[in-house]
């Protein structure tokens, strides 16, 4: 019996207990802890360097009243991307591949950045639904426009990621198994289709940390929309 090409995205089960609650603790304990010594090892090292960098990044342009989203976003950022790049090795379970997953990430994140936005400053927040200048028989419809668009914010995070991921996997899969078939019937196609599919998993792999930093870069510049 044939699997289907999207079982892969199923939730793995052993003895009928669901891993995804495994697949989301697992990051969070490959990653070294802090030590109080003056002198860390390299990994540490390399490991501050980064969040240090991303950090000042992502929060370059924005006031510092958004400051203190500075660890819940480097954290999240770290979290997707270890979680990303697990689901490239074989016989893994990719949980941002997961729609429901990722806008339970999207959907609390943003809400709580218009939540500041309408009690720091509630003018400043609904201005951002009517362009400045708009003739007055457009300012209804522009209203509404603007609004839907932001009640779409959150599902476009969560869409965005999961296409992205769902969409590679695929390409990967098919290629995968075209190179399987073509080995034994044609195999200086199958050398040419081996070499496609090290080049589309090294662009998957990029793709990876690209889809986590831009999930955090959006709900940065919606934050900054509102602090």
């Amino acid at each position: 019996m044939a699997l289907n090409l999207f079982s892969q995205f199923e939730s793995p089960m052993l003895f009928g207990i669901p891993l995804m609650a495994l697949a989301l603790v697992l990051p969070w304990a490959l990653y070294p802890k802090a030590t109080v010594r003056w002198l860390s090892n390299r990994l540490l090292t390399l490991q501050g360097w980064f969040m240090n960098r991303v950090t000042n990044q992502i929060f370059a342009t924005i006031s510092l009243g958004g400051h203190k989203w500075a660890a819940l976003l480097t954290s999240l950022m770290l979290f997707l991307i270890t979680l990303n790049m697990l689901g490239l090795l074989p016989y893994t379970f990719t949980p941002t591949t997961q729609l429901s997953m990722n806008i339970a990430f999207a959907v609390p994140l943003w809400l709580a950045t218009v939540i500041i936005g309408m009690e720091n400053n509630p003018t400043h927040a609904l201005g951002h639904l009517l362009p400045e200048g708009t003739p007055t028989p457009l300012i209804p419809v522009l209203i509404v426009i603007e609004t839907i668009s932001l009640f779409i914010r959150p599902f476009a995070l969560g869409v965005r990621l999961t296409a992205n991921l769902t969409a590679g996997h695929l390409l990967i899969h098919l290629i995968s198994t075209a190179t399987l078939v073509l080995t034994p019937l044609m195999p200086p196609v199958a050398i040419l289709v081996t070499i496609v599919l090290l080049m589309l998993t090294l662009l998957e792999i990029a793709v990876a940390m690209i889809q986590a930093y831009v999930f955090v870069l959006l709900l940065s510049l919606y934050l900054q929309e509102n602090v």
